[in-house]
This record gives C-alpha cells, structure tokens and sequence, in this order.
C-alpha cells in the first residue's frame, strides 16, 4: 500500500511540474505509468507453475506455420496456371493443401490465367470431390472466352449453364450480350436482351447501359432511347458509365455543347465524371478536333486530381498543338509525364546531366525503365542498337515488359528486334508475354519472327499454346503465318490439337480442299483424329456448303465414337484438343 501511496505522489508532483501537459511529454511519465498499470495488476495465482507454461514445441509448431492468406493462395494458383506446363500444374494441384470452393476457383479463375489453362483447370476442378460450378464460376470462365473472342466456346459453356439448370441472371446475360456485339453479332445480343426480357429477369443498370451502347453504336438511336427511358421507368438511376455512353453518342454525332451539358448535369445529380469518362471524352474530342469544349474537360480534371492515360495525352498534345491552343493546362494536369515529351538524343544526354553522376549506356536505360520514360529509352535503345552495344538479356525483357504494362507494341517490338540484331537470347516466359500482348493486340506482323527466334533460344510454345497461336492466326485470316507457326513446332508436338488447329485456319480463309488435304496429310501419319477434330471438320464444311463431305465425315466420327469405349486410354493431345474446340461441339449438334 505504502509503494502505491509513492508512485501516487510521484505522478502529482510530475502534474504540477508539466502542468495541462499530456503525459506522452515526458518520458519519465510515461514509465511511471507503465509502472503503476504493473502494480495494479492482480498478480496470477497458477498452482503449477510447470504445467502453466507452454511448451517449446508447441511455440515452435506456432512459428513454422504462418497465417496463409487467401490473396497468397489465390496468386499460387495463377503462378502455377501461368508459369507451369499442364501436366505440372495438375500434379501442384492435386497437392495443393486447400478445399476447393467456388469463391476460391472463381478469384483464380478471375486473375485471368493463359486461356486454355483456364479451360482445363475449369474442367478439372470440377472432378473434385465434393466441388460444384455454379453461376459465378461459369460466367467468369464465359467472360474468358468472349474476351478471347472465342465465341463459339462462349456459347458452349452458356448452354451448359442452361442444361444444368442453374441461374442464369442479370449478369451473366450482360457479359452474353456484351461479347457478342464486341464480336459483331449485334443480332445476336438483341436475341440474348429479349431472352432475359422474357425470362423475366429484371436488368441492371449495368445492362441496361450494355444494351443501349450497343444500340447506339449500331446506329438505333431511337430505340437506345427508349431503353434509356424504360431505364428510368424500372426506378433505376444513371450511373456515371450510363452517362459517358450518352456523351459518347452525343460527341460521335457531333453534338459537342449536348454532350457538355450532360457533363454538367450528371454532376448536379450527385454522379461525378471518373478518369475513364474523362478519357474517353478527350479521346473522342481530339478526333473531333474539337479544343474548347476539350479544355472545360481539363479543367475540371485538374481540379478533381484526374489524369489521362498515356496514349490519349499525347495524342491531346497533338491535337492542341495543331489547333494552335496552349498546352500549358494539359501540362499543369499532367505534371509526371513532362519528362516523357523527350523525344532526342540531346533531351537523353539532359536527362543524364540530371542524375548527377555520369553513366553508362546501361545505368542509362536501367535510370529511364526507373523514370518509367519509356520514349526516351525508344530513342536511346536504337541508338544503342546502331552502335552495336550489347545489354544485358534481363535488362531487355525488362524493356519489353514495360512497354507490353504501357500497351506499347512498338516499344516492344523495338526491344524485341534489338534482341535478334545482337543475338541476345530472352526468356520463354519474354516471348510468351510478347505474344500474348501482340495476340490481345491483334498485331501479327511479328508473331512469324517471335516464335522463330523463340525456337533459336531454345524453347517452344507447347502443344497448348501452338494450337492457339495457330488458330488466333486463323481467325485473323493469316494461313500463311499460320502454316509458318506449324512448321516451326517440333515433330512431337506436330499432333491432333495442332493439326485440327491447322485444319481451322484453312476453313476460316474459306479453302475448304486445303483443310481436307492437311487432314488426309494427319491420317497418313498416323495421328488419330478426336473429337475435337471432327467438330471442326463438320462445322467448317457446313459453313462453306460442303453437305455431301460433311455427311461422309458425321458417319466417321459415329464409327470414332463407337470405337473410342474400347480404347483403354486417350492420349493428352486428343484431350486438348477436345477441351479446345468444345465450343464447335455444340455447333456441330445444332445441326
């Protein structure tokens, strides 16, 4: 008691001498404190003092086995989806410590891994014992496709949603809707409206919006009204993509002050512009060439901290540069891409004075890929490669990754033919970002050379990603690069995916014979056609009016059916193949 009376009295004197001060001012009161919470604490009454301590093993058990997140799981999977071959990637999975759940698979599937690994691992999670897909998970893997433009494969999965009863709502009708206007099908995506319309699911803003858009780049004004009006009918409220599709209309039809006024008004109702509706508008704007309305849209850019993208600034810059208006608003908004206007070598030798050290060519560009002054380092890069200076192989697929983040495919390509002038051998995993990005891109000019000099270093695509390549190069009309891709592919991975991949590109470029004859060429060397092979054999030949042949090759594949339940196991090609044109299953049995 005397103790506690003492610190009572020392913790006085400490009031009187700092005053109203908070204690947190002195050191020495806050160790009196401390000292008094000690004091006041009832003191354990353990009757074993042994038994009350925990055991090392057991403190030792708690330090070895930190707290697994879900984030860190759920980038493990896209490590192994991304980075691994299929049959690797399935030994990790059937090794990962984890029960499979529909949240889990739907996040991974989420992180978009490579296409066809998202296909097999969708097929494969669900042999899981106690693992079911439902609508979550089957529109995110249907978004996969349609982002790929595999609408086909898109539809497939869409129907088995429908064949195995589950809830198809608002949104997944949207992205339905949504990939197929962006593929073309306007038609269609009226189809897939009226459907959900009849089905008597009530649409989103989000559809809503979806379905006016595609209205109004269709050129049906008055019906995109009208569902603008239903919209506010149904008791829903614009929301502020709802009003950049307004405005975007309004600016491609040249109703500058309309759209400005809507600017204006969405504010007033609560709905503020974000980045994206302020770089579309500029975007559009700068086509238009239209400055003054352009400027308001700066403006208020700078006052709410919004920037644009990097392509539509300069392209802003230009537009302005060309009306004769000043820049110095864009500028005053855009304070960090200032050093990004160097555009020379004597602008490359200032930025080197401004570090204050002298470097070398390398220390250069490893200073501008910091700066993330990526058309400075164009411009040095092909000095570099005039002067025949040789970088370091990590330093250009740093380049290239850069550029492939900043959807630079020029950038990109630059680092990727100063890596063939020098002979610098990349990682698999540079060429495989470069020719995903080129493929999203849809730039082919370069895919021919990429892959050959992948060869060169020493890797291949793999028969998943050959029989894409080839059949993206397809779809982009290209059978000659096609063809190039296929022969570049080493004998053994020359089997019934690629081959049947081949067999599409002929059927899309419509020469019907020269799809046959490289099927005829895959049966003489004894490579056995699956499934997969026969859907798009049907399908092809249909398309192009081939009833007779494709009548031959339907009794075929019955035989090939037949046969198949007395073959003891499917090779992994035919596997692929058949998960791969899954899609062209369906339409095949449609008709």
């Amino acid at each position: 008691m005397r103790s506690l009376q003492r610190y009572v009295r020392k913790l006085v004197h400490l009031v009187c001498i700092h005053g109203n001060q908070p204690f947190c001012s002195s050191k020495t009161s806050i160790r009196c404190l401390h000292s008094l919470h000690r004091f006041k604490q009832k003191k354990p009454r353990f009757p074993n003092h042994r038994n009350s301590r925990k055991p090392l093993e057991s403190i030792e058990n708690e330090d070895a086995k930190p707290k697994v997140y879900m984030r860190d799981t759920i980038s493990n999977i896209y490590r192994i989806l991304k980075y691994s071959s299929w049959d690797s990637a399935q030994e990790q999975l059937d090794e990962f410590p984890l029960k499979w759940d529909s949240y889990t698979v739907n996040q991974a599937l989420k992180t978009h891994p490579p296409m066809e690994k998202a296909w097999l691992f969708f097929n494969w999670v669900s042999r899981s014992k106690g693992f079911k897909h439902d609508r979550f998970t089957y529109t995110t893997m249907l978004d996969i496709f349609g982002e790929a433009k595999r609408i086909s494969s898109m539809k497939y999965v869409f129907e088995q949603m429908q064949e195995k009863g589950l809830r198809i709502d608002a949104v997944t009708y949207t992205s339905v809707m949504h990939w197929l206007s962006n593929s073309g099908d306007v038609d269609g995506a009226v189809k897939v409206w009226e459907e959900m319309r009849d089905k008597e699911c009530c649409p989103t803003v989000v559809s809503y919006t979806a379905y006016m858009k595609i209205l109004f780049g269709d050129n049906r004004v008055k019906e995109a009204t009208d569902v603008y009006k239903q919209m506010l009918q149904s008791g829903l409220s614009p929301n502020c993509h709802t009003y950049t599709v307004l405005m975007e209309h309004l600016v491609d039809s040249g109703k500058y002050e309309e759209a400005l006024d809507i600017f204006s008004k969405m504010q007033e109702a609560g709905v503020q512009p974000d980045k994206a509706a302020c770089n579309i508008l500029i975007e559009k704007y700068c086509k238009a060439g239209e400055t003054r309305t352009m400027i308001q849209i700066l403006q208020y850019m700078k006052e709410n901290r919004l920037v644009l993208r990097y392509p539509v600034f300069m392209e802003a810059l230009q537009t302005l540069k060309v009306a004769g208006e000043s820049d110095a608003l864009l500028r005053q908004v855009h304070p960090h891409i200032s050093v990004e206007s160097i555009r020379d070598e004597e602008a490359v030798e200032h930025v080197m004075t401004d570090a204050g050290v002298p470097l070398s060519d390398q220390e250069l560009v490893l200073f501008l890929l910091e700066k993330q002054n990526l058309v400075a380092l164009d411009h040095l890069l092909d000095g570099i490669m005039d002067k025949n200076i040789l970088l370091d192989s990590t330093i250009i697929s740093t380049i290239i990754e850069a550029n492939t983040d900043r959807c630079r495919p020029d950038g990109a390509l630059l680092a990727f033919e100063y890596s063939v002038k020098m002979g610098v051998k990349l990682e698999r995993t540079t060429y495989l970002t470069l020719i995903g990005f080129l493929i999203r891109s849809n730039t082919f000019t370069k895919m021919v050379e990429i892959v050959k000099e992948m060869t060169k270093a020493g890797h291949s695509l793999g028969v998943y990603l050959g029989a894409l390549l080839i059949y993206r190069l397809g779809c982009a009309r290209r059978p000659v690069s096609a063809a190039k891709i296929f022969n570049l592919l080493p004998d053994n991975q020359k089997c019934t995916a690629t081959y049947t991949a081949l067999i599409s590109v002929y059927f899309s470029a419509g020469t019907a014979d020269k799809a046959l004859k490289i099927f005829k060429i895959m049966q003489r060397k004894g490579i056995h056609p699956s499934l997969g092979t026969y859907n798009v054999l049907l399908v092809g030949l249909e398309k192009l009016g081939r009833v007779s042949d494709a009548e031959t090759y339907r009794k075929e594949r019955k035989n090939m059916q037949s046969d198949a339940h007395s073959r003891d196991t499917i090779p992994v090609e035919e596997k692929i193949c058949d998960l791969l044109y899954a899609g062209d299953m369906v339409s095949s049995h449609s008709n």
